[in-house]
């Protein structure tokens, strides 16, 4: 019996009228306006520093070491996005400056196999002294991601040897001593290195990362020296601030998201693409009590995790304000990863589901549509004379920054976006699951499958079968489609339906076709009135897309219009200023009139106005102003 695998990017070519071109805005303005950030060549943005923070570790340049103790990762990121891009088209110069960097990075290299710019040039002696705020760990783990992706999607192996050169040194070091990463990431990374290499030394560093966190809480207060005058980005090391981290309960025992967003999901990455590599089920269970609990009670309806700017943290259930919320990019980046190693496991449309709410919403948002300004944070909800102005809101801005001092979320938006291929397609002996509707051409072991769409915008697929012989086709019906209708060969038929997947099993002949057609309609979105933010609002959507409303669209201030619940809601093209291909929803709706003093004794008077609604991830392309995703529901 064959586990479930993915079918890599290598092997599917995206077509799609809507990625495809965003794939290309990547390739094309996205990585080489980062590379400009990286050489520090882009007036107008924070300097960045990275690559000459590797000249002066190399002995090539003089200097001081600047920028975040992570800036390597930036570089590893960048690196891997580069390196989906070689595979997504062809590209002479770019492969030549990235063999320029790997080689920059080799001559950084200790002869030990130690790799870390900042301890290289600033603090030597201090080598894995301060596993909880120094990011080693962490930007290894980055930059081993890297190599193992430029070896797999450009057959460059400079780095992915240099890697392994590293990846031994950390087995080294911790295979016997005690050591917990302080932030979560090495172990998606020695997975990776381990399905590349075989080397079962790599599972075996990343299960024992694993499964040393958790096992004393206050592993971390016995063993983080402080460092005067020196402030890595951690926190306080009570055993309350275990939680940060999520080192106060073994991996298997957590039951709820809690600390640090970005943490946490990596780590369950991890734990979920252990449990399918080891077959773990305590792991696995783990992992579907917190997936569980994110949705259910810690997720916004875009998608956004981490409700609190503190720490860049979940909170507790149902604490989701809209126009404080963090919801770091990096974080939905992280929740596709998890959502995808969950699919790895068990086919099941809730993963699927989840990671084309993110794509589509929470983590595309953190892009302008020019590719080149980003957002960190992804609130809900903006007023221009609050958000990042008054204590409380300064993490939450009305227009994206060219650059961040903290950059994490641009490269790792990019290199989401890159490879987005290999979250298409999967499967085992018998299955071809297709887990999105993303227009595409797949080679399976099956033979190739190509698949054409109108998604977003219109609720049509079409399946076409480039080869021949018995296997079953199954396919993710979205959780929001009720009733759709399925043809094979322009034949009615009806495919089985297992945990949210159709599932059509036949003798198939090269040319054939399978298509399924449903309806996208608007729909409103009712939270659980314990989301005390939302309690009487709605929020729309269509298809896969979370809509907002933008000051920029409506003749009224937001916080005054209400949408009455029996009101139609149309959807419309040609929004001011948007691109053309992007489809707004449209209502008649009233707005409270402002009354003659601050508190009014009688209730306000009403007039009728339009609502122009916009997609989500679309907002902040105009003039600054407003926005909401939640609105007023009137009865």
């Amino acid at each position: 019996m064959m586990p479930i695998r993915e079918i890599t990017m290598r092997n599917v070519k995206i077509t799609d009228a809507f990625w495809a071109p965003r794939q290309t805005l990547i390739t094309d303005v996205t990585l080489p306006y980062m590379e400009k950030i990286l050489r520090d060549e882009m007036p107008g943005a924070e300097e960045s520093h990275a690559l000459s923070n590797l000249r002066i570790a190399a002995g090539e340049e003089a200097g001081e070491y600047r920028g975040m103790v992570f800036q390597d990762s930036d570089v590893a990121k960048w690196l891997e996005a580069a390196a989906y891009s070689l595979a997504l088209k062809q590209d002479e110069a770019l492969s030549g400056r990235v063999d320029e960097i790997v080689a920059l990075i080799g001559r950084c290299q200790q002869k030990d196999g130690y790799l870390n710019t900042y301890f290289t040039v600033k603090e030597p002696e201090n080598r894995w002294n301060n596993l909880l705020e120094c990011h080693e760990l962490y930007c290894a783990g980055h930059m081993i991601e890297a190599g193992v992706a430029l070896h797999e999607a450009a057959g460059k192996d400079e780095l992915l040897n240099i890697c392994i050169r590293l990846a031994d040194h950390i087995c080294d070091r911790f295979e016997k001593d005690e050591g917990i990463p302080g932030h979560q990431e090495i172990e998606i990374a020695l997975l990776r290195l381990y399905r590349t290499t075989g080397n079962i030394r790599y599972l075996n560093m990343a299960l024992r990362f694993l499964n040393l966190r958790g096992q004393d809480p206050d592993w971390f207060k016995k063993h983080t020296p402080r460092h005067p005058g020196i402030h890595y980005g951690g926190y306080d090391i009570s055993p309350e601030e275990a939680v940060y981290n999520q080192s106060d309960v073994p991996v298997r025992d957590q039951t709820a998201a809690r600390g640090h967003a970005v943490r946490q999901l990596y780590m369950l990455s991890a734990m979920a693409d252990a449990a399918a590599e080891t077959g773990d089920q305590k792991m696995l269970d783990a992992c579907q009590r917190l997936f569980d609990n994110i949705t259910q009670r810690q997720m916004y309806v875009t998608g956004a995790v981490g409700a609190s700017a503190y720490h860049e943290a979940f909170t507790v259930d149902f604490d989701l304000p809209s126009d404080r919320c963090y919801g770091e990019t990096c974080a939905s980046v992280a929740m596709v990863f998890f959502a995808n190693k969950m699919l790895k496991n068990r086919p099941n449309s809730r993963y699927a589901d989840l990671m084309e709410l993110e794509l589509y919403n929470a983590a595309l948002a953190g892009m302008q549509l020019d590719g080149k300004r980003f957002f960190y944070v992804n609130p809900l909800e903006v007023n221009i004379s609050t958000s990042g102005r008054i204590p409380g809101y300064e993490h939450v801005l009305p227009q994206r920054p060219a650059w961040h001092a903290c950059a994490c979320c641009p490269p790792n938006l990019a290199r989401l976006i890159a490879s987005l291929g290999s979250y298409l397609w999967s499967e085992d002996d018998d299955t071809v699951y297709s887990h999105l509707f993303i227009g595409s051409e797949a080679d399976t072991s099956r033979g190739r499958i190509r698949l054409e769409t109108g998604y977003p915008w219109q609720g049509w697929v079409r399946y076409t079968i480039l080869g021949n012989g018995p296997f079953t086709l199954t396919i993710r019906i979205p959780d929001y489609v009720r009733k759709y209708v399925l043809t094979v060969n322009g034949q009615s038929a009806a495919g089985s339906v297992r945990a949210g997947y159709c599932c059509i099993q036949r003798l198939w002949g090269a040319g054939d076709t399978v298509e399924l057609t449903f309806d996208l309609p608007a729909r409103r979105i009712h939270a659980d009135p314990r989301v005390r933010d939302c309690a009487g609002k709605v929020a729309l959507a269509r298809g896969p897309v979370i809509y907002c409303f933008e000051e920029t669209d409506q003749k009224e201030i937001l916080s005054a219009l209400s949408l009455p619940a029996d009101a139609a809601i149309t959807a419309v093209t040609h929004l001011k200023g948007l691109p053309e291909e992007l489809i707004g929803l449209r209502a008649e709706g009233t707005s409270d009139l402002l009354p003659a003093a601050m508190y009014a004794r009688e209730p306000l008077k009403t007039a009728t106005c339009t609502l122009t609604a916009i997609p989500y991830f679309a907002w902040a392309n105009r003039e600054k102003g407003n926005m909401t995703v939640w609105i007023r529901e009137s009865k």
